[in-house]
């Protein structure tokens, strides 16, 4: 049975692939009960707030990201962002969230890089070039709210 020796390169890849999996299973939006909770509606019965209503109920403190949401652009981002909220207040009965505030959050880098060796008798000479970037998601604030029917 031929022995198995595994490259740096190859652990350096698992830690990485095992990291990338820990990491996907972090949640993208997250809620605080804060009132009462009612059945659950659909997220298209939901109405977006800037201003508050003359009447309402609070429900929870609701906050969303657009990670993983394989969307490019600041406004795709904040409609990703705007679904989750609403979804999340849709899940607590809420007919409406009252926006709070909107921001991005720093949500990692990409980097490559590219090296090259020679050696030749009793010298070696090495080059490389390498490249990396940030990348953000964009997070939103509301409060769920209940608004009774005129």
């Amino acid at each position: 049975m031929p022995s198995r020796h595994r490259s740096p390169a190859l652990k350096f890849g698992l830690v990485l692939a095992t990291a990338c999996l820990w990491a996907a299973g972090c949640a993208t939006s997250s809620h605080v009960i804060t009132g009462k909770v009612r059945p659950a509606i659909t997220p298209d019965q939901v109405k977006l707030y800037t201003k508050p209503p003359e009447k309402y109920e609070e429900i929870a403190i609701l906050e969303a990201s657009s990670k993983r949401s394989l969307t490019f652009g600041d406004q795709g981002k904040t409609d990703k962002v705007m679904e989750r909220l609403k979804a999340q207040a849709a899940s607590l009965g809420a007919n409406g969230v009252l926006l709070q505030g909107f921001g991005e959050r720093s949500s990692g880098s990409v980097g490559t890089g590219l090296g090259s060796t020679s050696f030749s008798g009793s010298s070696a000479m090495g080059i490389g070039f390498g490249v990396s970037g940030e990348t953000t998601d964009k997070v939103g604030n509301g409060l769920a709210i209940y608004v009774p029917p005129p």
